[in-house]
């Protein structure tokens, strides 16, 4: 597992709950992919949607090599959007039960991939009094179902739509990436009574910039070479849970998507594009 962070942001000890007046209180926005999870937790989407047929030998191939440069440079803007025009070509006309279904194995490969300080730090801002949200580029119904088992109080996620129980491969309102966060956060801060001023957001990614912005208590975690950057320069908490048992295990799932047979292809026809992958 993940080993202990080389700076773990303090917490106060004190609840930080509503004042009688109805003053708005603190809470914590948390990015999903290398930040509470080790990796990508869509690949295991792709690996539960192969296993039933969904999703071919080929496609499994691609979602693998994204994975892996997903662990090794982090995201992109332009790895973030093929993702998603590849998700919503996979999905589109497909029942949204089949998928629903899927849920206990994709569980299966993400829970024992969270990280264990992420996961404690969190718990220790709820029992401060700060509700605590996951905030991802990754669908709404992973956010939610991811939420709901580790007790967070809500997750917000890119929509999907859905006509006559089938996906159609569109969203269903704008994507939770870059500013469409902050719009995210904004929104739960007018359902929820909370101030983004006094509230903590923790990425990976420099693609998070602007909600680590939106926030008082912006903290890096796992960050890509921008946002490592970034952090120094403004003085940012930080924390490092990667090691090289992380890359050890990407060169074991390099091995796998070579013995799938589509490494070469995918390689070869994702040189022509280049980029780093997403959050």
């Amino acid at each position: 597992m993940a080993s202990a962070p080389t700076s773990v942001p303090a917490t106060p000890e004190l609840p930080d709950t509503p004042a009688e007046g109805g003053e708005r209180r603190a809470a914590v926005f948390f990015d999903l992919d290398k930040t509470l999870v080790a990796g990508s937790s869509g690949i295991y989407w792709a690996r539960a949607a192969a296993a039933q047929g969904l999703l071919s030998r080929r496609q499994l191939a691609s979602d693998l090599w994204e994975n892996v440069k997903f662990r090794l440079h982090g995201s992109t803007d332009e790895s973030t959007h093929r993702v998603w025009d590849r998700v919503g070509e996979m999905i589109a006309g497909k029942l949204v039960r089949d998928f629903e279904r899927l849920s206990p194995r994709v569980l299966a490969g993400v829970l024992p991939r969270v990280y264990p300080r992420m996961l404690a730090l969190a718990w220790e801002h709820q029992d401060a009094g700060r509700p605590i949200y996951i905030v991802t580029a990754s669908s709404q119904e992973t956010a939610e179902m991811i939420a709901s088992v580790l007790h967070f109080d809500g997750g917000v996620g890119a929509p999907l739509e859905i006509v006559d129980g089938r996906y159609t491969g569109r969203l269903a309102g704008p994507m939770t990436y870059r500013e469409g966060k902050v719009a995210a956060i904004e929104l739960l801060a007018d359902r929820d009574g909370l101030d983004l001023a006094r509230s903590w957001a923790y990425s990976d990614s420099e693609s998070d910039l602007p909600m680590l912005r939106a926030v008082g208590h912006p903290v890096a975690v796992n960050p890509d070479r921008t946002l490592a950057r970034v952090a120094v320069e403004e003085g940012w908490d930080v924390i490092r849970l990667e090691r090289l048992t992380s890359y050890l295990k990407t060169l074991a799932a390099l091995a796998g998507v070579a013995a799938l047979g589509g490494l070469g292809r995918v390689a070869a026809g994702g040189r022509s594009r280049v980029p780093r992958p997403p959050a």
